[in-house]
């Protein structure tokens, strides 16, 4: 394990996101990391792969930065880069919540709750424990009872809060995300709505899965993550595999976005179903002109055609 995969969001005021985004590049090029970073004038928001030595000369960069000061980096040893490339980019907001009035987290969210004490309260009667992801990453994997809101993206979580409003009231919320910076805004949007008893999972399940009295424990299949490993196990006691394949609905959690570039649905398949619908959602995702797949693996007209009369056959 040469290679260190760091995961981090702070949040601050940084007055030239453009400005700072060019000058964080380069001086990530010139540590050779690669990753993914946001920044906007609200903070950072970073994931980025590099050997030990580079991951901490940045962590030390970053800590002694006067913007950045009490920065928290989550760690994750790894064999291998976990991006291609790396970007930084400007943006107008770190996460994206759909709101008139957007959310400050600095002056608004829900009250911490440390791993070992949303182990415990997440059991209790009257809580209402909410994954604020996406729909694909909480069918990959999630904590045991919470709930699954029919939501596609983060942005429409608030319109999915007014419709069950009944179903919350006078209950514990607690909430949770990959790292935690999407129930910073959540939680904190959750408590200007009036809920009065809102709790967010300090550090996201990623910290929680390395909590040495949590464990990772009630959290059922892996985690999934924005880089090339796609998912990372989380449950240090007894792992299980929620993920269902799309195509025949036995276990698997290996994702993978539909080979339709104008599709790109995010689903779990085997290598062995990918291969037999070409890497498409549908059949005609299979029979797209783009295919991805079928690019990706050079394959010729006669296979091509071999797998479609297979598939139509079904």
């Amino acid at each position: 394990m040469d290679y260190q995969v760091l995961l981090y969001y702070f949040y601050t005021q940084i007055n030239d996101p453009e400005q700072f985004a060019a000058e964080h590049l380069a001086d990530c090029k010139a540590l050779e990391l690669k990753g993914r970073i946001l920044v906007a004038k609200e903070g950072i928001n970073g994931t980025l792969s590099g050997t030990k030595d580079q991951t901490r000369a940045y962590m030390t960069m970053m800590e002694n930065h006067p913007l950045f000061k009490g920065i928290v980096f989550k760690i994750d040893e790894a064999e291998h880069h976990a991006f291609k490339k790396m970007h930084v980019r400007a943006k107008n907001e770190l996460v994206h919540l759909s709101l008139e009035d957007d959310i400050n987290p600095l002056e608004l969210t829900g009250r911490y709750v440390e791993p070992k004490d949303f182990y415990e309260q997440m059991q209790q009667e009257d809580t209402i424990v909410i994954d604020a992801r996406n729909t694909y990453e909480y069918d990959v994997g999630h904590f045991e009872g919470a709930i699954r809101p029919d939501v596609e993206a983060f942005r429409d979580l608030p319109e999915w809060i007014r419709e069950n409003k009944d179903a919350l009231e006078g209950k514990r919320i607690l909430t949770y995300c990959t790292g935690g910076i999407r129930c910073e805004k959540f939680s904190g949007w959750l408590v200007r709505e009036g809920y009065e008893d809102v709790g967010q999972l300090h550090g996201g399940i990623v910290t929680y899965g390395k909590d040495p009295v949590a464990k990772g424990q009630l959290w059922n299949g892996q985690c999934y993550v924005f880089d090339e490993r796609l998912v990372v196990p989380i449950n240090q006691v007894a792992p299980t595999i929620v993920g269902k394949d799309h195509f025949d609905g036995t276990p698997c959690e290996r994702n993978i976005n539909c080979a339709n570039p104008e599709c790109n649905k995010k689903i779990i398949a085997s290598e062995e179903n990918e291969a037999k619908h070409l890497g498409g959602c549908t059949i005609e995702c299979s029979k797209h002109e783009r295919n991805r797949y079928i690019a990706i693996h050079q394959l010729t007209a006669e296979q091509i055609q071999e797998r479609l009369a297979q598939l139509e056959a079904i």
